[in-house]
């Protein structure tokens, strides 16, 4: 395979998320749209040629089809994006908004554009009606086959000494998978229910620092520990909330860079890899399908794990940030608990991950998750994150996953950035 053509971040966005039943699908996109062609110091979006729309529930709204295309008429028909430019709606569980992202880097690396727009966006807060949120969520799992599920986590819950009870329910079902796989990890390593809540409680300290963050509060450690039950060990502080939001990137070719003006070409990072990887029914000692994505992503780089100075890593569960710093090979397999308790991946640690609060602090709107992370580690490579910002912050590693297929998630991107 020839050399990758260089890639790079010309303008990122998100906005606050938060539970937003008065704002609307179009509003959110509209929103994210104008404010990443702002970062980038584009008027209008004439140049770009594809987009890439990345959504998971706008069908429990009765927008089954073409949602991206929706979401952009009204830009359309005010001249704020394109006509006749191909939208690629894009769904993959909790990893859409990277896909999204992964779409627009092929763009570019192609040859096929020279700027390419990822966006995401969702609404997961129903008021009055959990049962429509729940609908958004359940899509994550096989529906045509639960039983092949359901005897999986029933046979790993003897395994992990948790018995998996489905209509036992203070959460969604994932609560339940990533509890058992935790529960698993403290009995094969010592990994304690006090190391999880401690990356928690860091997260929720970087999220008060975050003014787009859902929960802007600080926590400690036994405070998360005293927050109610959701799945043993997991308690609601270690869970990612429910919330609306959006995100988005602009990627464009170093030929469309270089004729920028110098104040947009000085903030731009170059991406030095994006990778994905497929879920499978693994068995629990057996590593996940991150650890996949992250190796490819470090041979297209010929970057190592030593090289990483931030991440941001899919913490749906705050046992999630010890498991992948694993899985990144940040540290040894089950070292995990032990590393973040340390405070290695606090503001100020080894390797911070997470500084913008994470999905457990920062939120989960599950279609522009992804971009939140993209949008998080440019600022940060910018050196533009305020009271957050990373001492050293020159590559950046952003893990995202989606969607359940045991216990991998269905879907896994990986994206390396650098500061120019």
């Amino acid at each position: 395979m020839g050399e990758i053509p260089e890639v790079y971040v010309v303008g990122t966005a998100c906005t606050a998320f938060g539970k937003k039943p008065e704002t609307g699908f179009k509003e959110l996109a509209r929103e994210a749209y104008l404010a990443v062609l702002a970062d980038a110091g584009i008027e209008d979006g004439r140049d770009i040629s594809m987009a890439w729309f990345g959504n998971c529930g706008m069908g429990t709204f009765g927008q089954r089809n073409i949602r991206g295309q929706v979401c952009f008429s009204p830009l359309v028909r005010d001249k704020l994006f394109p006509e006749r430019v191909p939208m690629m709606n894009v769904e993959g569980g909790c990893a859409t908004g990277s896909q999204a992202f992964h779409g627009a880097w092929k763009d570019i690396a192609s040859g096929d554009a020279q700027l390419s727009l990822a966006i995401g966006v969702e609404k997961t807060f129903v008021p009055d009606d959990p049962v429509q949120t729940q609908q958004i969520f359940d899509g994550g799992i096989d529906r045509l086959d639960p039983d092949e599920w359901l005897a999986y986590y029933e046979d790993a819950g003897r395994k992990c000494g948790k018995p998996f009870m489905l209509g036992d329910k203070r959460g969604t079902i994932f609560m339940d998978t990533y509890a058992m796989q935790a529960a698993y990890h403290m009995k094969r390593y010592g990994t304690s229910q006090r190391q999880i809540a401690a990356g928690a409680a860091k997260n929720h300290v970087h999220g008060s620092l975050n003014p787009l963050a859902q929960y802007r509060f600080r926590m400690t450690v036994d405070e998360v520990l005293a927050d109610r039950e959701i799945s043993y060990p997991l308690t609601r502080s270690m869970c990612a909330p429910i919330g609306d939001g959006a995100a988005a990137a602009l990627v464009c070719s170093k030929d469309y860079l270089v004729a920028l003006p110098s104040n947009v070409r000085d903030r731009a990072v170059k991406v030095r890899a994006s990778t994905m990887s497929g879920g499978k029914y693994r068995s629990l000692d057996e590593p996940g399908l991150s650890r996949i994505a992250a190796d490819r992503a470090y041979k297209i780089s010929g970057l190592s794990p030593s090289d990483i100075d931030i991440a941001e890593v899919h913490d749906a569960t705050s046992f999630c940030e010890l498991y992948q710093a694993e899985m990144l090979r940040f540290c040894a397999e089950g070292q995990g608990g032990a590393y973040v308790g340390s405070g290695a991946t606090a503001l100020g640690g080894e390797r911070p991950i997470n500084l913008s609060g994470g999905l457990v602090s920062k939120g989960h709107p599950i279609g522009a998750t992804g971009l939140s992370m993209i949008h998080e580690l440019v600022l940060q490579l910018r050196g533009e994150a305020g009271e957050r910002q990373a001492a050293k912050a020159r590559i950046a590693l952003a893990e995202n996953g989606g969607g359940v297929v045991g216990f991998d998630e269905a879907a896994c991107a990986i994206t390396i950035l650098e500061k120019q």
